[in-house]
Formats: structure tokens, C-alpha cells, sequence
């Protein structure tokens, strides 16, 4: 190998116009993806690990893209543990139905989903920390404004990297600030006349906090059920972690835990043990996929 060139392991942090920002132990480079990534279809995607060439006198390059624990394909990230989920209490009122598909997303991944609910100091929390601790995720109630509950949230960050995710204004940029303030992220202020905030975050970036990584990014809509990440019918019900104790004692095998007669999963509904809204989420997100097939996609 020349002494111009060499080989060095990173991280993705950031990814804009086709070039890559490769963090190593010793420092940030520019990279751009080696051809042979287009030709097999394959994209580096940030937080990826990878391989590159440092060259003194050319560009420098991705060369290999290690295993993946997991990715999203909206936003283009890899190797998560974990899925934070922020919500308000007011301005913007939180949809459940949004955060279950959400929570649900994040489990057919192998990714955990964490709520944290935000402006406590402006409404009361406690109904949406019942539905989702209730369910069995670890819920946070948290204000921005007084630094409550952000302790909490802190400790789960350690050692483990976070995508954050959350409608534009519910203060999740602000929430990022707190945990620590030397990223001092640009904040915006809700918009009155659209009752939203305007992204602030063009692309996911990778930043290292309280000794784990965050990726930020580019507000709710960016994690979604597209074609490209849709939960079949057959594996959707295994995304909601509350519905786990039932799924096996209902009267049918073939039972879509929807409305059938006989379904253990609608009566904890009934008995109160799973949030109707829960299973309202699940009911919907199962009739937007139970005519699909694998050979459609």
C-alpha cells in the first residue's frame, strides 16, 4: 500500500450532497462513497461503521460498510438502540395513533422505543404516561422549563445510540439542549398561524452526550411505514409488546385481534388491561396492510 493511503475505521456522523463525514479516533474526514456502492445498490447510511481510504493527494473514500445492527429507511440511519419519542402535552396535541406506529416501527427493528412527554409544566401528563408505561415502555414526563424529569432521560442515553424523533414544536431540540447544553442546537418557536414549528433540522447528524450518541433528526414524519419498512399483517401484532400475553389464548389461531369473538386481545381491551387506544392504533395500522402481500412490494 502506498504511503499516500490509509485505511482507518469510523463512524458516520453526518451525510450531506453525496459526501460522508467519517469520525475516527484521531479525527473527522470528507469522504465520498466508492462507486461500487451505486453499482450494488447499497448506501451508506449515518452512524454506519465503516472502513475508508485517507488519501494525501485525492479524495478520500468509504470502502466497506460493516455489519448493521438494524436501519431506518426514513431517516437513513443505522445500528439504533434506541428510539426516542417526544411528545407534548399541548401545542402539538400528541396523536397516540402517530406514536404507536411509531413504537411499532421501532420494535420490528429491534429498536427501543422510549416516550418522553414534554411542556408538563403547561398541561398534566399523566394520561399519556399511563397508556405507554402501562404498555411496558419507559415513559418520562419532562418540562423544558424548569429542567424537571431531565435527569431521567440523561440516564437512559449512556452507553447507547438515540435516534430522536418528534413533531416539529413539541420541544425536542430543547429537550436535546438541556441533556447538554454545549450542543446549544438552533431552537424555533411554534408558528401561532400553522399551530406547528418549522424544522430546524435539515438532515440526522450524529452528536456525542452524556456518554452515548444522539441522532437528530428531521422532525415526526421522517420515521414512518413506507413501502420500504411496511409490518405485515401477520407480524404486526408481535410490534405491540402489551398484546404479547394474549396473542396465544385467543379461540382462533387465525384470529387478527381486531374484533373476532373469542380474541384474548380485545378482551384486555374490555377488562382495561390494554388502552383502548392502543388497540385502536393496532386495528388501523392492521387495515392499512392486511391486503397487502409480500409479492406486492
Amino acid at each position: 500500500m502506498s504511503n499516500n493511503m490509509e485505511k482507518i475505521q469510523g463512524k458516520i456522523i453526518k451525510g450531506i450532497g453525496g459526501f460522508y463525514y467519517v469520525e475516527t479516533a484521531n479525527a473527522v474526514y470528507e469522504c465520498k462513497a466508492r462507486g461500487s456502492f451505486r453499482k450494488d445498490k447499497i448506501t451508506p447510511l449515518v452512524n454506519d461503521n465503516v472502513v475508508i481510504s485517507v488519501n494525501e493527494n485525492a479524495e478520500n473514500t468509504v470502502d466497506e460498510i460493516l455489519p448493521r445492527k438494524n436501519s431506518l429507511a426514513r431517516p437513513p440511519v443505522a445500528n439504533i438502540d434506541n428510539l426516542i419519542i417526544v411528545v407534548s402535552t399541548v401545542e402539538p396535541k400528541p396523536s397516540t395513533f402517530v406514536i404507536d406506529k411509531l413504537t411499532a416501527v421501532a420494535e420490528f427493528n429491534g429498536i427501543e422505543p422510549v416516550i418522553v412527554i414534554t411542556k408538563s409544566d403547561l398541561s398534566e401528563a399523566d394520561a399519556l404516561y399511563e397508556i405507554y408505561s402501562k404498555a411496558g415502555f419507559k415513559t418520562y414526563i419532562v418540562s423544558n422549563e424548569d429542567k424537571k424529569g431531565i435527569d431521567g432521560v440523561r440516564k437512559i442515553l449512556a452507553g447507547k445510540t438515540n435516534v430522536f424523533t418528534g413533531n416539529s414544536g413539541v420541544g425536542k431540540t430543547s429537550l436535546i439542549n438541556n441533556l447538554d447544553p454545549s450542543l446549544s442546537l438552533k431552537t424555533a418557536e411554534i408558528s401561532k398561524k400553522l399551530g406547528r414549528g418549522r424544522h430546524t433540522t435539515r438532515q440526522a447528524e450524529v452528536f456525542n452526550i452524556c456518554d452515548g450518541y444522539i441522532i437528530d433528526t428531521p422532525g415526526f414524519s421522517s420515521i414512518d411505514i413506507d413501502r420500504s419498512n411496511i409490518i405485515m399483517k401477520d407480524e404486526l401484532c408481535h410490534c405491540f409488546r402489551d398484546f404479547a400475553d394474549f396473542t396465544d389464548k385467543c379461540k382462533f389461531t387465525s384470529c387478527s385481534h381486531t374484533c373476532e369473538k373469542g380474541c384474548a386481545v380485545v378482551k384486555a381491551v374490555e377488562d382495561g388491561v390494554i388502552s383502548k387506544s392502543r388497540h385502536a392504533s393496532y386495528v388501523q395500522l392492521y387495515n392499512d396492510v392486511k391486503d397487502i402481500n409480500e409479492w406486492n412490494l
